[in-house]
């Protein structure tokens, strides 16, 4: 009997599939932030159960939007089959369009809003069950079984038989005892319409990305619309980069700013290409601009592709305020100096960041505390988000909300070397994207003789 339950517990050992590291699980919802049709939306693409079976597609938006329609269209990398559908955005319970896959495996999402289109892969994904469900209720079946049979031959007095037919039933009831025991430690049984493994781990894994930015226009107006084109190869083959995972709920996230600090948008740049990905923006003064892109490769890591480009032409008036004075806090200087220590947008205070210690110290962890509306809601994935950069771009860090207790965000950072950073906290509202600069002045820290 012993050898027999070490030979049941080695085969459920063995047929246990290592789980690929960012696999979307199966019945678990894709959650996908797009920059699109000049507002900030999440796609959300529900897990389903079945094939042939639904698949309901809806879009969030974290900015103010007025019956924006977005186009949908699935197909199946594997047969080409399409479906077709319309989702509207919505801040709250957004409608979710209905429509019907074939089978599992990869599939590309197709967006379409304003006059932007987008191309989302993505894989449907179907749980097969877990090889010990079967060892489970197997074994309880079969003790039970065995159970009623032994009882009924010791009702007619079979001493013997009983005797074995319980303890057919202990051992049954020990095998399933032992897996539900030993299951929950295993790997998850990989689930049908996942990559190979071979696909998404190749050996030795995959290189970084290499990376070009560029804004087309190649110099830009201010107050202009303009495109910023990332172009993604690998650097071993040269062949465009077509495998970003999804991390924070975006397969890239760009953070782009004036090198003074007055400008800033994080944003989630569209799929339109094999390895080339774009985002419309709009630039209100001349001058230098820092873009960093922040995404991650399968099978490689996460990495920080850093550009720039000029933007020429005379100051505008930002788009938010014809008189030329921004609502929105991110276009307010960065300069404490010239910045109030709180401000109004939308009639809502805007209340600068409270570090501990008040002078950080390079190297040493700094507390950053704010107050928040009882309305934050959570964005990619996350309470809240901070942003530094130092003065002179050549530094980029992004960490997100500790889970402070109340209405407050509490993050944690440490800042690497001595100098002044420009920060910015952002957290999602019922209606929009609310974001506060600051700026933070770091020492050295004391030499000891």
């Amino acid at each position: 009997m012993i050898r027999v339950l070490g030979l049941v517990v080695a085969l459920v050992l063995l047929l246990a599939t290592p789980a690929a590291a960012h696999n979307v699980m199966a019945g678990a919802d894709l959650r996908i932030a797009q920059t699109i049709a000049g507002t900030e939306l999440t796609v959300v693409v529900k897990g389903t159960t079945r094939v042939p079976g639904p698949l309901r597609i809806g879009v969030i938006a974290y900015q103010p939007v007025t019956a924006l329609r977005v186009g949908l269209e699935v197909r199946s990398v594997e047969d080409g089959r399409t479906v077709k559908g319309v989702a509207t955005a919505a801040a709250r319970d957004p409608q979710y369009a209905r429509l019907t896959v074939e089978r599992t495996g990869p599939h590309e999402l197709t967006l379409r809003a304003g006059n932007e289109v987008a191309v989302v892969p993505f894989r449907v994904l179907v749980d097969r069950g877990s090889p010990g469900d079967l060892l489970i209720y197997g074994g309880f079946f079969v003790a039970g079984l065995l159970l009623v049979g032994g009882l009924l031959t010791g009702a007619v007095a079979r001493r013997g038989p009983a005797m074995l037919l319980a303890g057919g039933a202990a051992a049954g009831l020990t095998v399933a005892t032992m897996v539900i025991v030993v299951e929950p430690q295993l790997p998850p049984a990989t689930p049908d319409g996942a990559a190979p493994v071979a696909e998404t781990t190749p050996a030795g894994g995959r290189p970084y990305v290499q990376g070009r930015m560029e804004s087309l226009p190649a110099r830009p107006d201010a107050g202009a619309e303009f495109t910023l084109r990332i172009d993604l190869v690998d650097g071993s083959t040269g062949r465009p980069v077509d495998d970003l995972t999804v991390h924070h709920e975006a397969l890239t996230h760009l953070v782009v700013t004036s090198e003074d600090g007055r400008y800033f948008r994080h944003v989630h740049p569209l799929r339109t290409a094999p390895g080339r990905l774009e985002v419309r923006l709009r630039a209100d003064r001349p001058g230098r601009y820092l873009a960093h892109a922040e995404l991650e490769r399968e099978g490689s890591g996460g990495q920080l592709i850093p550009g720039s480009f000029t933007v020429g032409g005379t100051p505008k008036a930002d788009p938010a305020d014809p008189a030329g004075k921004p609502t929105d806090p991110a276009g307010k200087p960065a300069d404490p100096a010239d910045q109030p220590a709180e401000t109004v947008t939308d009639g809502r205070p805007v209340v600068v960041p409270r570090l501990r210690p008040e002078v950080p110290v390079a190297g040493r962890p700094v507390t950053i505390e704010l107050d928040a509306p009882g309305d934050v809601r959570p964005w990619l994935g996350m309470t809240g988000h901070l942003l530094v950069r130092s003065q002179d771009g050549s530094f980029l860090g992004h960490v997100h909300e500790m889970g402070a207790p109340g209405g407050r965000l509490r993050f944690t950072f440490g800042f690497p070397a001595p100098g002044r950073y420009l920060a910015w906290t952002q957290y999602a509202t019922a209606d929009r994207i609310v974001t506060t600069p600051f700026t933070v002045d770091v020492t050295a820290p004391a030499v000891r003789r």
